[in-house]
C-alpha cells in the first residue's frame, strides 16, 4: 500500500517534532513515527558514512541498502566491506535486472554513455533507478546524503520533502553541512571512508563515469565530465523531487 501524499502540514508537523535534536535522535524518531518503513541509501561517499555511523552506532532500526551497479570503484567495494566489518552489519545489496541490462549491453555496446546523453540516462536508469525502486518498495522514508552544497539544482530542494516519482517522504540529514565538517567527524570517529577522497574525488559514482575534481571546479565536475550542461550531472534518483 503506498503511502498518501502527505500534505505541507504533515511535513512541517514532522520537521517541528525532530528539529530541536540531534542527528542521532532525529533519526531515532523517524524511525519510530514509521517503524519498519524507514531506509537509507549509501553509495559509501562520506556524508553516506556519516549517516550510517549515526544508523548503526546509535542502534537505530532503519535498514541501510546499497545499489551495486556492477562498475563502481575497486575502492568502493573496500570501503562497504570495511564498513561491514566496523559496525559488524550487513548492508543489503541491489542490483540491475540482468536481462534488461544484457539486452541494452548487446545493442549499444559497453560504454555507449560516452556516445551521448540518451545512452547514459539509459545506462543510469538501468544500474540505479530500477534498483532503487525495488528497494524503496513498501517503505515510507527514504534518507540521502543528499546535500545543498552538492549542486546548484540541490539547493532548490528541502531536508524534508514529498517525492512525488517514489511516492514516499525523503530526509537529508546533512542537507546544510560542508564538506570539511563531515570529513572532520569521520576523522574523529575513524570512521571507514573511500580513500579516492585522498586522490582528489569528491562525488563517486560507478568507474567509468567519475574522475578526480581539479581545485576551482564544481563539486559533481566529476561525475559525466564529458557532458557540458550542468543540469545533467544527476543520473535520475533525485530529478523528479517535489517539495509538496
Amino acid at each position: 500500500m503506498k503511502l498518501r501524499n502527505p500534505s505541507e502540514k504533515c511535513l512541517s508537523d514532522i520537521a517541528k517534532k525532530i528539529e530541536s535534536y540531534s542527528i542521532e535522535e532525529k533519526l531515532k524518531i523517524i524511525s519510530e513515527i514509521y517503524p519498519e518503513r524507514v531506509v537509507f541509501s549509501t553509495s559509501f561517499n562520506i556524508e553516506d558514512q556519516l549517516i550510517s555511523h549515526f544508523i548503526l552506532n546509535g542502534k537505530i532500526p532503519i535498514k541501510i541498502f546499497t545499489i551495486d551497479t556492477g562498475r563502481i570503484f575497486k575502492e568502493t567495494y573496500q570501503v562497504w566491506s570495511d564498513t561491514n566489518k566496523f559496525y559488524n552489519y550487513s548492508i543489503s545489496a541491489y542490483y540491475p535486472n540482468t536481462k534488461k541490462l544484457e539486452k541494452f549491453l548487446s545493442e549499444k555496446g559497453p560504454n555507449s554513455f560516452y556516445e551521448n546523453v540518451q545512452n547514459r540516462i539509459k545506462c543510469c536508469f538501468l544500474r540505479k533507478v530500477e534498483p532503487l525502486k525495488k528497494a524503496l518498495q513498501g517503505n515510507a522514508i527514504w534518507i540521502t546524503g543528499l546535500r545543498s552544497e552538492h549542486s546548484i539544482e540541490r539547493k532548490n530542494f528541502h531536508f524534508l520533502e514529498w517525492d512525488s516519482n517514489y511516492q514516499l517522504i525523503k530526509y537529508h540529514p546533512l542537507f546544510n553541512w560542508k564538506s570539511d565538517e563531515i570529513m572532520k567527524l569521520i576523522k574523529k570517529y575513524n570512521i571507514p571512508y573511500n580513500r579516492l577522497y585522498n586522490n582528489g574525488y569528491l562525488s563517486i559514482g560507478c568507474a567509468p563515469c567519475t574522475r578526480s575534481v581539479q581545485s576551482g571546479e564544481s563539486y559533481r565536475s566529476g561525475r559525466w565530465w564529458w557532458e557540458e550542461n550542468s543540469v545533467k550531472k544527476e543520473c535520475g534518483l533525485h530529478l523528479k523531487n517535489i517539495r509538496n
